[in-house]
């Protein structure tokens, strides 16, 4: 421990972090970044995304384009027995060297970064965070504190901003496939495309995909909440069985191998956050969390959060005021540009993963008859467009998943 103070002290090395620090830093400010992996690791045991996103998240934050797997021309939907396909471009990121590009420039904008430092506790003053201690007794002291630390929330919940349940929490797992067949009789044409699957013999009360990270490979996985819809469908098997169950009964997959070293899995809360900042600490990405409830696509509203939080380090630090409502201009922003609308958007997600399958087929059948801009829409949490997609039939689960939604506990 040194009596040096920093500006801003980052936990986490994720998209949200990462990206605060390179945001904070190339506005001159001292920043540090604790990153629990050994830096001659990093990033494989917090290789945990997909790596899905879309040309706007590409274009704000200048990624590259060397960590982009495969440029994708088209989002497909499926169903257990059809399929919808919109066009609209994005990119599957080479997720672990996304993150250490997100690392070395931060470095050359001027931040610090400590590796092998496991966050366990924020330093609190005067009523305010002023550090955070790591490595056991181990501490550094910063005018703003941001937890990037994910599900954990070391800093955030012992200073009360979150509080995340288990039944709202997202599990996943992924491979990484090669000689996977992309575009085989009675399947969507899956060659430029993210797809997702709502089908609860795959994925009960959640959905699985796959990616085309170009030629013949893809990154394949299932998802699923770990809340009371999951457990009415399951039959019992894990997260990992679900995925080699697909695998060994999709025909695409009849001649896929999974590529070596390539095994991904993670979590992430799908719930509305009640607050996201404390006098001197804001939390960000999915510390907060900050996932889209719908497609589950989190590197931009990761990365959105982490700049959000980072125009409200450089406020409070020319104000040099850190009190709650100074720190709080964090929250509005979260509302008005990472994800607003939450609470609509909330309500379809999990409208999606309550109904049955043959609800899934029906859903087909309603996008294709309405234009493009429904979905899009819809996924926005623009109300008027969700009613194009819901039907007297809907009652029934929409009145389970109100109950859940506003459920305590």
């Amino acid at each position: 421990m040194t009596d040096k103070t920093y500006d801003v002290a980052v936990a986490g090395a994720g998209p949200a972090g990462a990206q605060c620090a390179r945001d904070v830093s190339a506005r001159g400010y001292d920043v540090v970044v604790l990153e629990t992996e050994e830096e001659d690791a990093f990033p494989s045991t917090s290789n945990k995304s997909t790596g899905g996103t879309f040309p706007d998240t590409l274009a704000s934050f200048g990624i590259p384009d060397d960590v982009v797997q495969n440029f994708t021309d088209s989002v497909v939907i499926e169903s257990p027995n059809s399929h919808y396909v919109q066009e609209h471009p994005g990119g599957v990121l080479d997720f672990g060297a996304f993150k250490q590009w997100l690392v070395d420039d931060g470095r050359r904008k001027g931040a610090e970064y400590r590796f092998g430092a496991r966050v366990s506790e924020p330093v609190v003053g005067d009523g305010r965070a002023v550090g955070v201690r790591y490595n056991g007794d181990e501490e550094v002291r910063a005018k703003i504190v941001v937890d990037a630390t994910g599900p954990s929330a070391a800093l955030a919940e012992p200073m009360g901003v979150v509080d995340l349940r288990r039944d709202r929490q997202a599990i996943g797992v992924e491979y990484e496939m090669e000689n996977v067949s992309m575009n085989p009789d009675g399947y969507a044409d899956l060659r430029g495309a993210m797809m997702l699957r709502l089908d609860h013999d795959i994925a009960p009360g959640g959905y699985s995909w796959v990616f085309h990270t170009g030629g013949d490979t893809a990154k394949v996985g299932v998802c699923y909440i770990q809340n009371e819809v999951h457990e009415r469908r399951a039959d019992g098997e894990t997260v990992d069985g679900y995925l080699e169950r697909w695998i060994e009964n999709d025909p695409r997959f009849e001649d896929a191998v999974r590529i070596d070293g390539a095994h991904h899995r993670g979590s992430a809360h799908v719930q509305k956050p009640e607050s996201m900042s404390a006098p001197g600490l804001m939390a960000v990405g999915d510390t907060v969390p900050s996932v889209d409830p719908v497609w589950g696509e989190g590197i931009g509203k990761c990365m959105r959060s982490g700049r959000a939080a980072g125009v409200t380090a450089d406020t409070c630090l020319q104000a040099d005021e850190f009190s709650a409502e100074a720190v709080s201009l964090y929250d509005d922003i979260w509302h008005d540009r990472v994800a607003p609308n939450v609470d609509a958007r909330l309500l379809l997600a999990n409208l999606l993963y309550e109904v049955p399958n043959e609800r899934y087929d029906r859903f087909m059948r309603d996008l294709r008859a309405t234009d493009d801009e429904v979905l899009s829409k819809a996924n926005e949490g623009s109300k008027r467009a969700m009613m194009k997609l819901i039907h007297l039939g809907d009652v029934p689960a929409l009145a389970r998943v109100g109950r859940r939604l506003l459920s305590p506990s």
